[in-house]
């Protein structure tokens, strides 16, 4: 899903579980929404690891245009494109964000919280598109990347 959408969801799906669960205060919404965009900074950590530059806006260009070309593809194609390592992006890592919160800091239940909205949206879009589903598990990603190349 494109930034712009997250934001936009992100901010009002905050904004609702701030209205109905009210003591999560101010800082709870905060981290809920910004931790619903930023956990697309995995996929610029990619870009910068892969292509050795560090500028935001090539980023962005970059993949919306990978993002268009993949677009163009029939449906049944759409499903074979295999995307980036998304170390954010998986279950591993909202099991670890739940295990913090409930042991550690309540924090860390907020961002996943914003974590989960955020993989939730891009399934919806992945289905929508059909797109492979990608974000269930870095493990199984990771070993489907290898397979691939093997």
């Amino acid at each position: 899903m494109l930034p712009k959408y997250h934001i936009i969801l992100g901010f009002f799906f905050s904004l609702i579980l701030f209205l109905i669960f009210p003591f999560i205060g101010l800082l709870g919404f905060l981290i809920i929404f910004v931790s619903s965009v930023l956990i697309d900074a995995d996929i610029y950590l990619y870009y910068v690891f892969t292509k050795k530059n560090f500028n935001l806006i090539n980023a962005m260009k970059y993949y919306s245009k990978k993002r268009k070309e993949v677009l163009l593809l029939p449906m049944e194609q759409r499903a074979k494109k295999q995307g980036n390592i998304r170390i954010f992006h998986g279950i591993e890592v909202l099991l670890i964000l739940f295990l913090l919160g409930f042991f550690i800091n309540k924090i860390f239940l907020f961002i996943f919280i914003g974590f989960s909205f955020h993989l939730f949206l891009d399934i919806v879009e992945q289905i929508h598109y059909g797109f492979r589903i990608s974000k269930i598990s870095l493990i199984f990603d990771f070993v489907k990347k290898i397979n691939e190349k093997s």
